[in-house]
């Protein structure tokens, strides 16, 4: 596949995974208070000096306010990651995350305020909630940041020839590097995500207990589609690293004096049941996309494989940095 398309393919995913990110906050910010309409005054109150309610609005417009703001807040990301290219990307991501958080947060005090009260001036006090959405959605602005910027193209080189061994002068260091990401996998994420965010929202606003248990499934695909949706594979003189999801956590590890031999293979998901982390009577396969995977014989137990680009030149360097390790004699006692 070629640099160019790759790029477009990378652009497509992000363009993916903004449109279900934008759309998932928009139906959070309507659909809250049009579930509770039957519990909630009209109109209801939206406004509070100190811990008291001073302000309201229709039960229309307050939900079509904060959809409102968000829209302008995507359509100003949008503008932002056009203008500033790739640079730009981590700061429009941290932008939407932390107003997605804090509108949506607000949406739901205020409908948490409201519930069952006869009017709006009888809405529930807010407090401690202002402060904790706050800092929620902070944190989820710097969690953005620093997840745009790890998906952001890395290196990825060696520095000696290609060969299924590589010979490395003495003194001389080495580092290949090689990330996979599947896209739908991360959009399975990102929508069962969504959706458990927004059942527990739910059931914290006191909507039914219902609300819970399609939470609970929901986040736990969320985190094995996280986790599955993304590799990325090291090899250095310390041996190979495996890192899986945004966060590159968890990860495996497996030192040169662990490993036998390693190798590029061809393979497809069909041959290893299905995508993600497979088990089959191939070994462990970390399947991402079809085709070119690094395979690594460990001295015990069953073969690893991931699906990475340049796997040749990764198995290559970790043949030679194995055996170097290997040849080395242990220091005297």
């Amino acid at each position: 596949m070629s640099e160019g398309a790759r790029r477009d393919g990378r652009r497509g995913r992000t363009a993916a995974l903004w449109a279900t990110g934008a759309s998932g906050v928009l139906v959070l910010l309507l659909g809250l208070p049009w579930t509770a309409r039957g519990r909630l005054p009209e109109p209801v109150a939206t406004h509070w000096s100190g811990t008291h309610p001073d302000g309201s609005m229709s039960l229309t417009a307050a939900a079509l306010a904060p959809a409102c703001a968000w829209a302008v807040a995507v359509a100003a990301g949008a503008v932002a990651r056009r203008r500033g290219g790739e640079q730009a990307r981590p700061w429009a991501a941290a932008g939407l995350a932390f107003w997605g958080v804090l509108l949506t947060g607000a949406q739901l005090s205020i409908v948490s305020a409201n519930l069952d009260r006869a009017s709006w001036q009888e809405a529930r006090p807010l407090g401690a909630e202002v402060a904790l959405i706050l800092a929620a959605a902070v944190g989820a602005g710097l969690a953005a940041w620093r997840l745009a910027r790890r998906g952001a193209p890395g290196p990825r080189a060696v520095t000696a020839a290609d060969g299924p061994r590589l010979e490395l002068p003495d003194g001389q260091r080495a580092v290949w590097l090689s990330r996979a990401a599947n896209p739908w996998l991360g959009l399975l994420a990102a929508v069962t995500g969504l959706g458990a965010a927004g059942s527990a929202l739910a059931g914290f606003a006191g909507l039914g207990g219902l609300a819970w248990a399609i939470a609970a499934p929901l986040a736990v695909v969320a985190v094995a589609g996280a986790v599955c949706s993304s590799v990325r594979a090291r090899v250095t003189e310390q041996g190979l690293t495996v890192a899986f999801g945004p966060f590159g956590r968890p990860s495996r590890h497996w030192a040169p004096e662990e490993i036998a031999s390693a190798r590029s293979e061809h393979r497809t998901p069909a041959q290893v049941g299905g995508w993600g982390y497979r088990l089959s009577g191939l070994g462990t396969t970390v399947m991402l996309r079809r085709g070119e995977c690094l395979v690594v014989r460990p001295r015990k137990g069953a073969d690893f494989a991931v699906s990475v680009d340049d796997a040749e030149r990764g198995a290559a360097l970790l043949n030679a940095v194995t055996a170097h390790r290997n040849d080395t004699p242990a220091p005297p006692t």
